[in-house]
């Protein structure tokens, strides 16, 4: 017998089949489109995401050729963004996703009245543009007839969950941000008055406890995908959250890190956090239990990919041998590297954040460049530790970066923590996984299905010397960081000298004629 799981992504869709081991055993993937009529708008078509979960599931089907049958379905999907449907469940327009920033405005009135933090001081989750509180507010000042004709704003999550069983609901991990108090896994009054939206409480969905996410699947939606009819449905958490569960970071203490497009940093601790400088969010995580604490930064493997095309490396495999070819500290340079145009969101919220340089000298060469920028990536991970004010005695890697063994190791000798790759690929799917056997009864909890299911393929251990020498680079890297933000990270444009005329602005280039 095996489990089929779901996991929408922004960019990807996939379903991945597990057998009663926990190994893979198929896999489907498709691209999906993300649609962006606007700068800076980012959408996509609901039915057309849920006609890409019925190609992959019909096609990791195929693939099986009708042995292992199918007796769970588990799935996870993309957090944040606004998925409005009406009274039949149909939507009333393209889903808002969480990278949309339309509601910028909004964010930086939020921000200079105070109504951010205070926020961020009740539930420990930092407002984004593309969270559902900045969207419905955007949409009740610029299309409100759109509001006027919705029953209820779900999630990718929750869209799917509507699909599948025709139950309308969010879980605890998607309510989290911005509206749920963590002590009673409800919405909190007191954050729906700060951004005065008590409005908006009929358009919010049932928030479903942990034990409470699994029903029957359709038998029309069964139809569709070619399953039995009768299987039990699960939603498990959102990705970031499910991928943190398919590491095996279940404990207080056990960390994720997944190196992708975001540096996404997670730790697992009891209770939300609410001191300190507001940032990232804080995700109910074994319902009212454990909480996941997220510092998904906005500086990633993009970094690498601009450290290749700038130095005129290949790829980032190639740019880890250069890197890695030189010793810890690459010379005396140091990076800062905050290249997002949209700045920084974690461990700090600065949209001006931009990257730096420190120490550049005619001495450097492109092999000390590379490594600083390796570097400079892996401070933000211990940064993000540091922020937790946690003990953490255990990093996990996943993502693409996660395949060089030089980076997993730097990571260790950075961050002090010993780390360890996952040797499954799918780890948002191995997620759903987990979380499907635990609410159907299949195993008693997170922590022993962790302990029989997940296998990591590698690992390692701080070095002692080289940890100690990170210790006064991270402190000197949170000196430069700090100064940078002082001064304004970059210098003011140059003024244009009299009688010299400004530059004719780029044309953009015409759309091919078909």
């Amino acid at each position: 017998m095996s489990v089929l799981t779901i996991d929408v992504g922004t960019s990807v869709i996939k379903s991945v089949v597990f057998d009663d081991q926990g190994q893979e055993l198929a896999v489907s993937r498709i691209g999906t489109e993300v649609l962006r009529p606007r700068p800076g708008w980012a959408e996509q078509d609901m039915d057309a995401v849920w006609n890409g979960v019925v190609r992959t599931v019909r096609g990791v089907l195929s693939r099986l050729g009708g042995q292992d049958p199918v007796w769970l379905v588990s799935f996870t999907a993309q957090g944040d963004g606004c998925w409005l449907v009406d009274g039949d469940g149909r939507p009333t327009g393209p889903a808002v996703l969480w990278s949309d920033g339309r509601a910028g405005d909004l964010l930086t009135r939020w921000q200079a009245d105070g109504v951010l933090e205070q926020a961020f001081r009740r539930n420990g989750s930092l407002t984004c543009s593309g969270m559902p509180n900045a969207v419905l507010s955007w949409l009740a000042g610029h299309d409100p007839e759109r509001l006027r004709r919705s029953r209820t704003a779900l999630t990718a999550a929750g869209w799917l969950f509507l699909k599948l069983t025709g139950v309308s609901a969010v879980d605890e991990s998607d309510a989290s941000a911005p509206f749920l108090d963590h002590t009673t896994g409800a919405y909190d009054p007191e954050i729906l008055d700060l951004f005065a939206m008590r409005w908006a409480e009929p358009l919010l969905p049932r928030i479903l406890g942990e034990h409470e996410r699994i029903a029957e699947i359709t038998r029309h939606t069964a139809a569709e995908l070619g399953l039995p009819a009768g299987l039990p449905v699960v939603m498990a958490p959102y990705d970031i959250a499910a991928t943190a569960r398919g590491t095996g970071a279940v404990s207080p203490g056990q960390a994720c890190a997944v190196l992708g497009t975001t540096l996404c940093t997670e730790i697992v601790v009891r209770e939300p956090d609410t001191r300190g400088e507001p940032c990232g969010i804080n995700i109910a995580y074994h319902g009212r239990e454990r909480v996941l604490r997220a510092f998904p930064t906005l500086s990633g493997t993009e970094v690498l990919d601009w450290a290749c095309r700038t130095l005129s490396v290949e790829d980032p495999a190639a740019l880890g041998r250069l890197a890695f070819d030189t010793e810890p500290g690459a010379g005396g340079l140091a990076f800062l590297p905050y290249l997002s145009p949209a700045g920084e969101r974690a461990p700090f919220l600065d949209p001006h954040a931009r990257g730096v340089f420190w120490g550049l000298s005619l001495d450097h060469t492109p092999a000390h460049v590379a490594r600083a920028v390796f570097e400079g990536l892996s401070l933000v991970v211990r940064d993000c530790l540091a922020a937790s004010r946690t003990d953490v005695h255990e990093l996990r890697l996943c993502g693409g970066g996660s395949a060089s063994d030089a980076w997993c190791r730097l990571i260790a000798d950075v961050t002090g923590v010993p780390t360890a790759r996952s040797a499954d690929t799918e780890l948002g799917a191995k997620g759903a996984f987990l979380t499907g056997l635990v609410l159907t009864g299949a195993e008693s909890s997170m922590h022993s299905a962790a302990a029989r299911y997940v296998r990591m393929r590698a690992g390692w251990e701080p070095d002692a010397e080289r940890a100690a020498f990170y210790d006064g680079l991270y402190d000197a890297y949170v000196t430069w960081r700090d100064t940078a933000r002082s001064v304004g990270w970059a210098p003011a444009p140059a003024a244009r000298p009299a009688g010299v005329p400004a530059a004719a602005p780029a044309r953009a280039p015409e759309a091919p004629r078909v």
